[in-house]
């Protein structure tokens, strides 16, 4: 008995027949927007590295993320850059904090219509570029840096923060965030953590916009050494049993394959951070005509979601909800 030949082109044949079969789907649910506050400016500054992305105003900054919601994009990260910074980011937890203005502004342009998420880090803050308190002999104090987090962490929430991300990739980071947000009332705000955060040389852009280059030195004693896949499972898992919510890896790109492990590990919703030098590199690209972006973004977008991830931090956000939206 012969069997009819196979022809896996024959449900390629159309657009329409393509759709019904497509394996995975990127949508506009799945993104979330990383923005940039900052105070001291009076009109919002393109960051050169990053085209499309600005440094925002107050305003400014409602105006997009009103855009955004309306959009349906359903959650913004939001960094922040202050006007003053010092050896211990003291302005990251006050509660006039460029940060926590911005948290009470949205919140009350928005309501409870789009996740608020923050970033809770130091490097923005500092005046050295590092994420964390900073000893005399330029290493990182662990445990003094996790308590500056913890109050980070209850300022954002006091401020209105739905989600806190703390991207520091200090030791035991989560538990004392968590610790420190039991005890103030907000047991109901989630963790979402940078669980697998590499040393990445794809950072370049986002430190322009975001001003935090550290000044000496660089951040390979706490971000992960890009060789390690095996460290990462450890990493994510302390993280887990610490209490954290969300989990995320970042980079994206070049790390699908960490994604697709940590997918297959842990039920916990999935972030992929699709970071400033991959955005940067296709609008470079784009620019110089080797390449369609739209289509190729599109295409890194859904690369992201292939692996696991349950949703994508992404500068192309906006872009490809209107995409999307189309």
């Amino acid at each position: 008995m012969s069997f009819p030949q196979q022809r896996p082109r024959r449900l390629r044949r159309t657009a329409a027949l393509r759709r019904l079969v497509a394996e995975h789907r990127l949508a506009v649910d799945d993104l979330i927007a990383p923005l940039f506050v900052k105070e001291g400016i009076d009109h919002p500054e393109p960051v050169v590295s990053m085209p499309g992305v600005m440094q925002h105003t107050h305003e400014s900054l409602r105006k997009e993320v009103r855009a955004l919601a309306d959009l349906g994009i359903p959650a913004v990260v939001l960094f922040g850059i202050p006007a003053h910074k010092d050896a211990h980011g003291s302005s990251a937890d006050a509660p006039d904090g460029v940060v926590q203005v911005a948290l009470r502004n949205l919140r009350d342009e928005i309501g409870d219509g789009l996740v608020l998420i923050v970033d809770n880090c130091l490097d923005e803050y500092t005046d050295h570029g590092h994420c964390g308190i900073v000893r005399g002999d330029g290493s990182v104090d662990n445990d003094a840096t996790i308590d500056r987090y913890a109050s980070i962490a209850v300022a954002q929430a006091d401020a209105g923060a739905d989600v806190i991300a703390p991207s520091g990739m200090m030791d035991g980071q989560v538990a004392r965030i968590r610790e420190a947000l039991d005890s103030t009332s907000h047991v109901e705000v989630p963790i979402l953590a940078y669980a697998a955060k590499y040393a990445s040389a794809l950072y370049g852009p986002f430190r322009d916009a975001a001003e935090c280059a550290p000044s000496f030195g660089d951040r390979r004693s706490y971000q992960m050494d890009p060789a390690n896949t095996r460290e990462a499972a450890v990493e994510v898992a302390l993280d887990v049993a610490e209490g954290a919510d969300m989990l995320m890896v970042k980079p994206a790109l070049a790390y699908l394959d960490v994604i697709a492990a940590v997918r297959a590990a842990h039920p916990q919703p999935l972030a992929a951070y699709h970071v400033s030098g991959e955005y940067a590199m296709v609008h470079a690209a784009a620019q110089a005509g080797w390449i369609d972006g739209q289509a190729v973004m599109l295409e890194h977008l859904v690369s992201i979601k292939r692996a696991g991830a349950d949703v994508i931090l992404t500068y192309a956000a906006r872009a490809a909800a209107e995409m999307l939206g189309a």
